[in-house]
Protein backbone atom coordinates (compact mmCIF):
# COMPACT_ATOMS: atom_id res chain seq x y z
CA UNK A 1 0.00 0.00 0.00
CA UNK A 2 1.35 3.41 -0.92
CA UNK A 3 1.75 6.29 1.49
CA UNK A 4 -0.94 8.23 -0.40
CA UNK A 5 -3.40 5.34 -0.08
CA UNK A 6 -2.76 5.23 3.67
CA UNK A 7 -3.23 9.00 3.93
CA UNK A 8 -6.53 8.74 2.04
CA UNK A 9 -7.80 6.05 4.44
CA UNK A 10 -6.70 8.06 7.49
CA UNK A 11 -8.37 11.26 6.29
CA UNK A 12 -11.58 9.40 5.33
CA UNK A 13 -11.64 7.70 8.75
CA UNK A 14 -11.30 11.09 10.44
CA UNK A 15 -14.10 12.53 8.33
CA UNK A 16 -16.34 9.52 9.04
CA UNK A 17 -15.95 10.07 12.79
CA UNK A 18 -16.44 13.85 12.48
CA UNK A 19 -12.85 14.74 13.31
CA UNK A 20 -12.19 18.46 13.65
CA UNK A 21 -9.65 20.43 11.60
CA UNK A 22 -7.90 17.53 9.86
CA UNK A 23 -4.39 18.56 8.76
CA UNK A 24 -1.84 16.62 6.74
CA UNK A 25 1.68 18.00 7.16
CA UNK A 26 4.42 16.99 4.73
CA UNK A 27 7.54 16.70 6.89
CA UNK A 28 9.74 14.90 4.36
CA UNK A 29 13.31 16.12 4.64
CA UNK A 30 12.71 17.76 8.03
CA UNK A 31 12.96 14.59 10.11
CA UNK A 32 13.72 10.92 9.68
CA UNK A 33 10.88 9.74 11.93
CA UNK A 34 8.14 10.01 9.27
CA UNK A 35 7.16 11.59 5.97
CA UNK A 36 3.78 12.91 7.10
CA UNK A 37 1.96 13.94 10.24
CA UNK A 38 -1.80 13.82 10.30
CA UNK A 39 -3.31 15.94 13.05
CA UNK A 40 -6.97 15.77 14.01
CA UNK A 41 -8.95 16.64 17.10
CA UNK A 42 -12.14 15.64 18.85
CA UNK A 43 -14.45 17.45 21.23
CA UNK A 44 -14.41 14.74 23.90
CA UNK A 45 -12.34 11.82 25.15
CA UNK A 46 -14.96 9.51 23.65
CA UNK A 47 -14.54 11.09 20.22
CA UNK A 48 -10.73 10.99 20.50
CA UNK A 49 -10.96 7.24 21.24
CA UNK A 50 -13.40 6.70 18.36
CA UNK A 51 -11.14 8.54 15.90
CA UNK A 52 -8.05 6.55 16.89
CA UNK A 53 -9.96 3.27 16.85
CA UNK A 54 -11.45 3.95 13.39
CA UNK A 55 -8.05 4.79 11.89
CA UNK A 56 -6.47 1.72 13.49
CA UNK A 57 -9.27 -0.61 12.33
CA UNK A 58 -9.41 0.66 8.74
CA UNK A 59 -5.66 0.38 8.17
CA UNK A 60 -5.41 -2.93 10.06
CA UNK A 61 -8.06 -4.35 7.70
CA UNK A 62 -5.59 -3.61 4.88
CA UNK A 63 -2.69 -5.22 6.75
CA UNK A 64 -1.21 -1.84 7.69
CA UNK A 65 -1.83 -1.64 11.43
CA UNK A 66 0.19 0.78 13.56
CA UNK A 67 3.74 -0.12 14.52
CA UNK A 68 3.26 1.64 17.83
CA UNK A 69 0.54 3.46 19.79
CA UNK A 70 0.78 5.86 22.69
CA UNK A 71 -1.78 7.62 24.86
CA UNK A 72 -4.75 5.27 24.56
CA UNK A 73 -5.22 5.27 28.34
CA UNK A 74 -5.51 9.05 28.60
CA UNK A 75 -7.71 9.74 25.54
CA UNK A 76 -6.33 13.27 25.41
CA UNK A 77 -3.52 12.80 22.87
CA UNK A 78 -3.25 9.48 21.06
CA UNK A 79 -0.35 8.82 18.70
CA UNK A 80 -0.57 6.13 16.02
CA UNK A 81 2.74 5.36 14.30
CA UNK A 82 2.37 3.82 10.84
CA UNK A 83 6.07 4.22 9.96
CA UNK A 84 5.88 6.77 7.15
CA UNK A 85 2.84 8.46 8.73
CA UNK A 86 2.33 9.48 12.34
CA UNK A 87 -1.22 10.34 13.36
CA UNK A 88 -1.84 12.68 16.30
CA UNK A 89 -5.40 12.47 17.61
CA UNK A 90 -5.91 15.28 20.11
CA UNK A 91 -8.61 16.42 22.45
CA UNK A 92 -9.25 19.98 21.22
CA UNK A 93 -7.80 21.50 24.42
CA UNK A 94 -4.51 19.61 24.11
CA UNK A 95 -4.25 20.48 20.45
CA UNK A 96 -4.50 24.19 21.22
CA UNK A 97 -1.95 23.86 24.02
CA UNK A 98 0.72 21.90 22.11
CA UNK A 99 0.05 23.52 18.71
CA UNK A 100 2.14 21.04 16.70
CA UNK A 101 1.05 22.62 13.43
CA UNK A 102 2.80 25.88 14.29
CA UNK A 103 6.01 24.10 15.26
CA UNK A 104 6.21 22.03 12.07
CA UNK A 105 4.96 24.77 9.75
CA UNK A 106 7.66 27.11 11.07
CA UNK A 107 10.28 24.43 10.41
CA UNK A 108 8.90 23.95 6.90
CA UNK A 109 9.16 27.68 6.18
CA UNK A 110 12.77 27.71 7.43
CA UNK A 111 13.60 24.73 5.20
CA UNK A 112 12.10 26.44 2.15
CA UNK A 113 14.12 29.62 2.78
CA UNK A 114 17.45 27.77 2.82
Amino acid sequence: MTTQEKLDIIVKSCEDKKGIDIKVLDIQGMTSIADYFVIVSGNSSTQVDALAREIDEKLSEKGEGPQNQEGKNSSRWIILDFGDIIVHVFHKDEREYYNLERLWEENQETKEEE
